[in-house]
């Protein structure tokens, strides 16, 4: 997966905006103002990609279990995010993809009811 493909699919999803609230290097992605994906720019280019995503804390620990490009969150709660490498070349796009929603409907379903109805 390059950083044009993850972009553009994060863009996809309804209501997702792109930030660099951190730095220059962090590009976060936000649904409805509240964070659901994020990579170091820098460590993308230098072939050491990742991403971090917002997992259901079972999920989390089974994903871990069973990838190990799978890791407990960078810089994030251990318990609901995941650091998602691409390197090794474990994981499948179409997965990561899963991921990526997965992390999006996870912020979704915290958001006020009147937000996420907005949203269908």
């Amino acid at each position: 997966m390059n950083i044009e493909d993850y972009r553009n699919y994060c863009m996809s999803k309804k209501d997702v905006t792109e930030h660099f609230p951190f730095d220059q290097d962090t590009l976060v992605f936000k649904v409805c103002n509240k964070m659901f994906a994020l990579a170091s720019l820098s460590k993308w280019e230098a072939g050491e990609g990742f991403i971090n995503l917002k997992c259901n804390p079972d999920y989390a620990e089974e994903l871990r279990a069973e990838y190990e490009s799978v890791k407990p969150g960078w810089h994030m709660s251990k318990k609901l995010w995941n650091s998602v490498h691409f390197s090794t070349g474990e994981l499948q796009r179409d997965f990561i993809f899963k991921l990526i929603d997965h992390s999006y409907d996870e912020v979704v379903k915290g958001l006020p009811k009147k937000v996420r109805e907005a949203l269908k």
